[in-house]
């Protein structure tokens, strides 16, 4: 299964260009939008792909018949180890995008994210919006995180999500030239209010309807909604012809 989500990543991407001039700010706030195409992929994700592809940088996977569950590991608020166990039990593997915070903190949940088949990604050390580093601490907020789970798990990870949706072409080049592979998303909920999760029934029934395709997913392991409800949402995915 790892081989394979990997294989489904890896297609979207090109060859990592040379080291980019960087230059601090211009922050951009990522979002898919709500108009959506035939299909029912947001349109805001395909032009995404369109414009910052050449930067291995992309928001939806190219097999329209599959979906990626990805998740942000920013903290750990006791949802994780059941979300866990509800992939196992379904043969579902995800992508979780850690934190060094997370990598430091969490090392049994890594280490078991690992052992059951599911892909590490990098969301930053301190969770720093690339755009408004500089070039030096750009590249600081990556490597140090890749090398310390290289160090501490024996994984090296290829995929990046940047922090807070945040980005701009030049942090999306600075993160191709050392390697990284850029992933957003072309489906998501407000789920990471953990004092005002949303109703389980109700997004299930948001998520469910906004499906498509070629969907990366995100969801959060620290909403109650999300672990309560994703038993169901893969089984009703799955009902509606998709690949997980």
């Amino acid at each position: 299964m790892k081989k394979m989500l990997a294989g489904l990543l890896s297609g979207i991407l090109l060859t990592a260009g040379s080291l980019p001039v960087y230059a601090a700010g211009n922050a951009i706030g990522y979002g898919q939008g709500t108009q959506v195409n035939a299909e029912n992929i947001p349109i805001g994700a395909l032009d995404f792909d369109a414009q910052y592809g050449k930067y291995d940088a992309y928001a939806t996977t190219p097999d329209r018949n599959r979906i990626i569950i990805t998740f942000d590991q920013g903290y750990e608020n006791g949802y994780t180890a059941q979300i866990l166990d509800t992939l196992k039990e379904k043969n579902v593997t995800a992508v979780f995008f850690l934190t060094g915070d997370y990598a430091k903190k969490e090392s049994d949940l890594v280490r078991r994210m690992i052992a059951e088949g599911h892909m590490i990604g990098n969301h930053g050390m301190t969770h720093a919006s690339l755009p408004l580093l500089n070039a030096t601490e750009a590249r600081k907020e990556l490597m140090s995180l890749h090398e310390y789970v290289m160090q501490n798990y024996d994984y090296e990870m290829q995929y990046f999500r940047c922090p807070c949706g945040e980005y701009s072409e030049q942090a999306l080049q600075i993160a191709q030239s050392l390697g990284y592979k850029t992933i957003f998303w072309s489906g998501a909920h407000v789920d990471w209010l953990t004092d005002k999760q949303p109703d389980p029934a109700q997004s299930l029934e948001k998520l469910v309807n906004a499906a498509h395709g070629g969907e990366i997913l995100l969801l959060h392991s620290v909403s109650a909604t999300n672990a309560q409800i994703l038993g169901e949402l893969i089984d009703r995915l799955r009902a509606e012809g998709y690949d997980l």
